[in-house]
């Protein structure tokens, strides 16, 4: 008998209900268990997905209706399924927020298109029969949503717990399988800008252990079980490219680090499949750029800060800036871009960074773009065709304090999103581009194909040119 995943959605009434908290203690009891658990985020996210594959011992995976075609999410959730136990995806906003008033591209639409039924985490402060209401409110909004689990946040006291849940139970008929009694303080860090990336915190497995065990002690983890939904056996794992065949195979560098955190795990996982060996660099602690690289890809995250210790690591900075002089590929989204300017501001102070393009940044305390994208591409660029047209998505709170230059050295026009500047984005210096915009491989194919054949064009020119030389 094949074996079979099973699967659930863990979606909230609204952004901050504490479906994170649910989601991640459900992923680590279960692993903890001795189960393995494949954890998916519904939307554009780091942040939560990295606490998620912290969680998990295991890489988290994105599920984006905006982004990807529905054969796409299908594709990728029935691949990276495979041969695991249980999968844990954890929705975004409140399960009906879409970016329409029909709910388009919302959580409760992926758990249709999967086939997954839904735990409901519902905030409870300074409430008790009317959860049941809310409850019965999102049952009666869309029939086709499966809502078969109830968890109940920020829990005061157990008499407040027993008639919530007896309410819940009596007016919707569904179970409660849990509850989340309210903390003294937050479980995940947080910061000004909300939840610390795991890798920016020292206390990440300590806080993972915590929502194991707050898991454990009160949630009905057998009745969850048994609340999933078996998953439609799929392709299985794919193979990745043959990386035995080393002279067609390109090496590419990620910069990933504290400061430079942001990468779906689809996007590496593509590299691979097109191509690429990749080699992971900490900017904060490398003396220079292997000299082996093709290629190079710098995601986002909060160079901010870091951005003392990236200033302070000169001779770094001075080989990203010789590199790409050099014609080496470079790939670089929001943070990246910021690294490859020339500073950056903050609290007065101007911090130098690689230097590729004439701008200085600065950090506002209100984001600057946030939501999907979609962008032209207008002009020449060593990755992507003219013409054609990209989904991504944007988040920053960063500012342009300084610029040289105009519209015309931007090769992408927005149709959608805030981009660089005047509607405009992707900086393009010999085979550098960067932008603020994101992508995601699933939704992108073309991304990683166009970056491992600019990588491959820069090997086989520095090759020959070496040959010419020795000749």
């Amino acid at each position: 008998m094949q074996h079979q995943v099973k699967s659930i959605v863990v979606a909230g009434l609204s952004g901050g209900s504490g479906k994170s908290v649910v989601s991640v203690a459900l992923t680590a009891c279960l692993r903890q268990s001795g189960s393995s658990v494949v954890p998916f985020k519904k939307g554009p996210d780091y942040i939560d997905a990295g606490w998620l594959g912290q969680a998990a011992g295991y890489p988290c995976y994105n599920l984006d209706p905006y982004l990807m075609t529905r054969e796409a999410i299908l594709s990728s959730f029935q691949h990276h399924t495979a041969g695991m136990d249980y999968a844990v995806i954890e929705g975004n906003r409140g399960l009906y927020d879409g970016v329409d008033v029909d709910g388009g591209f919302s959580t409760a639409e992926l758990a249709v298109q999967l086939d997954v039924p839904v735990l409901l985490v519902v905030n409870c402060t300074k409430v008790t029969r009317t959860a049941a209401a809310l409850v019965l409110g999102c049952m009666e909004l869309d029939k086709r949503v499966e809502i078969h689990g109830v968890i109940l946040n920020q829990i005061a006291t157990s008499r407040q717990e027993n008639i919530v849940r007896q309410a819940v139970e009596k007016y919707t008929g569904v179970p409660v399988v849990g509850i989340v009694p309210r903390q003294k303080k937050d479980i995940f860090p947080m910061r000004h800008l909300g939840v610390t990336p795991h890798q920016e915190s020292v206390s990440a497995q300590d806080a993972v252990r915590e929502l194991a065990a707050l898991a454990e002690h009160h949630f009905d983890i057998g009745r969850i079980i048994d609340l999933m939904r078996p998953v439609p056996a799929g392709e299985g794992r794919r193979k990745t490219a043959d990386r035995t065949a080393g002279d067609n195979r390109v090496t590419i560098g990620v910069i990933r680090d504290r400061a430079f955190q942001f990468y779906y795990e689809e996007n590496l996982e593509a590299l691979r499949d097109s191509g690429a060996d990749l080699v992971m660099i900490d900017a904060l602690e490398a003396d220079s750029l292997p000299d082996t690289l093709d290629g190079l890809y710098i995601g986002g995250g909060f160079p901010e800060t870091s951005a003392r210790e990236l200033a302070e690591n000169v001779r770094f900075r001075e080989s990203v800036r010789a590199e790409a002089e050099a014609g080496l590929p470079i790939y670089a989204e929001c943070g990246g871009l910021i690294f490859l300017g020339r500073s950056i501001v903050l609290d007065g102070s101007e911090y130098p960074l690689a230097g590729v393009f004439p701008v200085t940044f600065g950090i506002s305390g209100k984001p600057q773009a946030h939501g999907y994208s979609i962008f032209t591409v207008d002009r020449d660029n060593p990755f992507y065709r003219k013409g054609a047209s990209i989904k991504g998505h944007e988040f920053r709170y960063s500012t342009i304090l300084r610029w040289e230059g105009t519209d015309n050295d931007l090769a992408v026009r927005m149709e959608r999103g805030t981009g660089f500047i005047n509607g405009h984005d992707g900086l393009v210096r010999n085979n550098v581009f960067a932008l603020y915009t994101h992508i995601l491989a699933g939704g992108t194919p073309e991304w990683a194909p166009g970056l491992v054949k600019a990588a491959n064009r820069y090997k086989t020119a520095r090759t020959d040119g070496l040959s010419a030389r020795k000749g």
